[in-house]
């Protein structure tokens, strides 16, 4: 079972730059299997890291075997052919290490500041998605029509990784799901909302459109948090503190959609606890993912140890070296 880890972004990536790639030359030494950072261009509050492209050649430059995913990048303000190029050399640097999350993108303050209509996203995520795929493939490209267009053209050097790196779909939209099942590529699940209802989307397109959702969703990629600890004492003081910062943050991001705190409802704990989170002491934690392993077909977990930047790093390397001491060697053999 691949192991991944996700979840240092926005606040979560503010501090020492050499002591942040760090923390994931440990990982590595762990056994973790990669990790995956986000993309927020020109945001209204910036944060260290706004291209996971070049963070990405940072860390592939000091590590030998651990994976670096995007999660994801946003299509509509990159230029497909100059992505293309950027993606195929990032692969080739890094001996074919990288993983590519791709979506349409939510921020509209980044939308309006590249000015970008929000109505024309969905045109030019298809459109570069198709077109990213044709020049890693190293295929002759051509677009006479749709947001970007340009004469034929010669083959860009292909990536590394054959046919192409790996390309996951984030949305959580009938359309996208649409297009993810239609082009068949995974999806990369979401933590918040939990992926059921993506998943339940997924094989409502397939009765649709035609498709096998079963299979892509065997090569998705699940998120959830984690918390771990040597004993289930631990475990409930870690929760104790972690609510009311969650409740805070959906406070925070219901606002920015223009909802009153009023109206956000309160964390309801045992449906978190049971829909987003592996939870409890290592053989706890294991049953947990095995039985998730087995409910949803997927073998491949993206771990949040740092609760999305609401746990230190120096809280969240204890429970990542526990969970590799403890769990990683048995999901070797799932």
């Amino acid at each position: 079972m691949r192991i991944d880890l996700a979840g240092w972004t926005r606040e979560a990536t503010r501090g020492d730059h050499r002591g942040f790639l760090a923390l994931f030359e440990e990982a590595e030494r762990l056994g973790f299997d990669g990790v995956w950072f986000n993309e927020f261009r020109v945001p209204e509050q910036p944060w260290p890291y706004p291209s996971p492209l070049l963070l990405a050649a940072a860390l592939l430059a000091r590590t030998e075997r651990l994976r670096v995913g995007t999660s994801v990048l946003v299509l509509p303000v990159h230029h497909p052919l100059m992505l293309a190029e950027e993606v195929a050399q990032l692969d080739f640097q890094s001996g074919g290490r990288l993983d590519l999350g791709l979506g349409r993108g939510t921020e509209p303050a980044a939308l309006q500041a590249l000015q970008i209509a929000p109505q024309d996203t969905r045109a030019r995520f298809e459109q570069s998605c198709r077109l990213l795929r044709q020049a890693l493939r190293g295929e002759p490209l051509a677009a006479g029509e749709g947001p970007w267009q340009f004469p034929p053209r010669a083959a860009l050097a292909p990536a590394v990784q054959r046919p192409h790196p790996p390309m996951y779909v984030a949305g959580t939209t009938a359309e996208t799901l649409g297009f993810a099942l239609a082009q068949e590529l995974p999806l990369l699940l979401s933590l918040e909302p939990p992926e059921g209802a993506q998943l339940a989307q997924l094989h409502a397109q397939a009765a649709a459109q035609g498709g096998d959702a079963a299979a892509l969703q065997a090569r998705s990629s699940l998120a959830r948090y984690v918390c771990i600890a040597p004993d289930e004492a631990a475990v409930a003081r870690q929760l104790a503190t972690l609510w009311p910062q969650l409740y805070q943050r959906r406070v925070y991001f219901a606002g920015r959609r223009g909802v009153p705190p009023e109206q956000v409802p309160p964390i309801d704990a045992e449906r978190v606890l049971r829909e987003q989170f592996v939870c409890g002491s290592p053989a706890q934690c294991l049953d947990q993912i095995a039985t998730l392993r087995a409910r949803t077909g997927i073998g491949h977990l993206r771990c949040v140890f740092n609760a999305n930047g609401l746990w230190s790093d120096a809280q969240a390397l204890q429970a990542m070296r526990l969970f590799a001491r403890e769990v990683l060697p048995a999901l070797r053999s799932f």
